[in-house]
């Protein structure tokens, strides 16, 4: 045998255990995470989802609904606590994100997302809710105040995903979300998505925040280490191809919505266009609300203070009693 077939032969074994040692890196640095970063709240259970849920204040209920692989740290990062002195803050991780488990035979579509979260409303017994959805977020919250309108009584957006995005294709931050084989997807998750995320960490946080600075804290404070865990990859990756299957029709309903909408964006936003997304969801509901202001995607962790009194003004639309409610 000569020395070029010893090391073809030998070249799936050294492959293996590449992928070995990736495999083992990943567990150990979930496990260190989820060490530093517990949940915040407790579980509860309904519609074959796990919900992680966060409760403070009192009040009429303000339900936070986060976004494309992030989970409820992006609220209590800075909106939360500043809501929670005029109302009963919930703050969950959707289905699949953070510490929320779904089950395997769940849908991630947006309909289905939006049923959970119904079912999850009347669970916790909070009326009719005033709901806070960003980006991701901000489509389910769309879904579940067209398809299950008795659960909603208002609607605050910030940089809310409304439109599929021009050309089908997602923002180059999330380009590794796309990997369609389940098999593959899980194989990367436990083998090169951490490598590769703490790799392409900076590129990915630039485009994400920009142009306003990540913040020091992030990384804890606000979460951004629970996104290296494979079970958090999966379920972005699962959520971002499920987008398509129901996001066109309701954006042929959005006529119908009958509840106060108001919509934040970041006039440089750098993973959804406001016009696209915000200017378009405004025109197509009477009596929204658009506003604009500088900045970037994620403004309630960048601005908490700007994207509470957002919150705060638009909640106080809705005929609960939140006219009270100031920033």
């Amino acid at each position: 045998m000569t020395s070029l077939q010893m090391a073809a032969a030998a070249l799936p074994v050294f492959l293996a255990a590449v992928l070995i040692a990736f495999a083992l890196f990943t567990r150990w640095t979930a496990r260190r995470i989820e060490e530093a970063l517990p949940p915040q709240g407790r579980f509860v259970e309904v519609s074959g989802v796990r919900f992680h849920v966060h409760e403070q204040g009192s009040g009429p209920a303000l339900l936070l609904i986060h976004g494309l692989a992030g989970q409820m740290r992006h609220y209590t990062y800075g909106v939360a606590g500043r809501l929670a002195r005029h109302y009963r803050v919930v703050t969950v991780d959707r289905p699949g994100s953070g510490y929320s488990e779904r089950d395997s035979a769940m849908p991630a579509d947006l309909s289905a997302q939006a049923k959970a979260t119904a079912a999850l409303i009347d669970k916790l017994q909070l009326g009719r809710t005033f709901v806070v959805g960003h980006s991701l977020g901000g489509a389910v919250a769309l879904a579940l105040a067209l398809e299950h309108p008795q659960h909603v009584a208002g609607l605050a957006l910030v940089a809310p995903l409304t439109h599929l995005p021009e050309g089908g294709k997602p923002p180059a931050a999330f380009r590794a979300l796309t990997i369609a084989t389940p098999w593959l997807r899980t194989l990367f998750a436990w083998t090169l998505a951490v490598p590769a995320s703490i790799a392409g960490r900076r590129a990915v946080l630039e485009q994400v925040f920009g142009p306003e600075p990540v913040p020091h804290d992030f990384a804890t404070r606000g979460g951004g280490l629970l996104a290296l865990r494979p079970s958090h990859f999966i379920a972005a990756s699962v959520d971002l191809q499920a987008v398509p299957a129901r996001l066109p029709a309701l954006v042929e309903r959005y006529a119908e919505l009958k509840v106060p909408v108001d919509i934040l964006y970041g006039r440089k936003d750098r993973i959804l266009d406001w016009q696209t997304h915000g200017e378009s969801l405004a025109g197509k509901v009477k009596g929204a609300r658009l506003t604009l202001v500088d900045g970037g995607h994620m403004l309630p962790v960048t601005n908490a203070e700007l994207t509470a009194h957002f919150i705060l003004e638009a909640a106080s639309r809705v005929p609960h009693g939140a006219a009270a409610a100031s920033a």
